[in-house]
């Protein structure tokens, strides 16, 4: 049974906070605790060790952080899905997580239920970024000038749905707003991912970020 159980790796240098979460992971199906590292470099000789699915690390940790040890992660074992869990929450942490290509992030004083929403999202769909996290990354596209080799990459009605996006509208909203037809949305919406190289709203806002993009 324990094969069909996705793997995970804890990173954390506090013990506590290690033996909590396997405490919370504990008598359930899906998931299975099997190696466990107090910074990034016994982390790095875990994986070297150990066949691992999900990786939940921590951002500061003695030896080598979580965002390095993230970098490393997607270098060498892209396959590996990495989640960060912190309590920074500021744009400059936010910023590098997601440049570091993390599959999730979520903030240590969320409850059980969010981090089986970010595993479960994680190891079925790709990405979980918790709800706080995702309004402080819109609020980082909303304040950057636009790029505009970014902004010619879109035309005028893609830049202003992918805006939309971003804020959180849903397709309804969007055609609503625009006064156009839900299909019509949709359509620009897969245009606009097509273009971005981006999978999930979380793919569109980093484009966004990187390209320094906003209405």
């Amino acid at each position: 049974m324990d094969l069909q159980k996705q793997r995970i790796l804890i990173v954390d240098d506090h013990q506590m906070f290690i033996d909590g979460v396997k405490s919370l992971l504990r008598n359930q199906n899906i998931f299975s605790v099997v190696a466990e590292a107090l910074d990034g470099k016994l982390a790095l000789e875990a994986l070297e060790n150990q066949e691992i699915d999900i990786v939940i690390s921590d951002i500061n940790m003695p030896n080598m952080s979580g965002i390095e040890l993230t970098k490393i992660i997607k270098s060498k074992y892209p396959e590996i899905k990495v989640i960060i869990v912190s309590m920074h929450n500021d744009r400059d942490t936010i910023t590098e997580i997601m440049m570091a290509e993390a599959e999730g992030y979520i903030l240590k004083n969320t409850g059980k239920k969010e981090l089986f929403d970010a595993l479960n999202s994680v190891s079925n769909y790709g990405t979980y970024y918790s709800n706080e996290v995702l309004s402080i990354m819109m609020e980082i596209v909303k304040k950057e000038k636009k790029s505009e080799k970014a902004v010619k990459n879109l035309t005028e009605r893609e830049f202003e749905i992918l805006n939309l996006i971003v804020q959180e509208f849903s397709s309804e909203e969007i055609a609503e707003k625009l006064f156009i037809s839900k299909r019509t949305v949709d359509t620009h919406r897969i245009n606009i991912l097509n273009k971005t190289n981006s999978k999930t709203i979380v793919g569109l806002i980093k484009y966004a970020i990187a390209n320094n993009l906003v209405e």
